[in-house]
């Protein structure tokens, strides 16, 4: 069955931070959202490429090398191999594409892993 899915309804089913949920699946990729606020960690992607849509808020993407700031609207997409540290000053919802197989941690396992979940 084909349908929609409002993004702010399930965005409000997220009660933490960092807790991405997948809400649908394109190919051999899930679409996810999550609610950021604070620092995540450091970390990478071997083989995974990862979009982020800012859905509200704004996202600063710390690198080695500098900083990208993504606005409301706007998406980034960190290529596979690139180390990389999300930060949220403030409440920002995302929307995230990224293949079934990406860690949220990527190269770095520990108490911020978390498994994937349907909401």
């Amino acid at each position: 069955m084909i349908k929609t899915v409002s993004v702010a309804d399930k965005m409000a089913l997220i009660g933490s931070y960092w807790q991405p949920r997948i809400v649908g699946a394109v190919n051999d990729c899930y679409v996810k959202v999550a609610r950021l606020k604070g620092s995540f960690i450091w970390h990478h992607h071997e083989t995974e490429d990862e979009m982020f849509l800012v859905v509200k808020g704004n996202l600063i993407i710390k690198l080695r090398d500098g900083e990208i700031q993504v606005g409301e609207g706007e998406f980034v997409i960190i290529p596979r191999g690139v180390e990389h540290l999300p930060v949220a000053e403030d409440e920002v919802q995302v929307l995230l594409l990224e293949p079934k197989t990406t860690i949220n941690t990527g190269n770095v396992i520990g108490e911020k892993t978390v498994d994937d979940q349907w909401l």
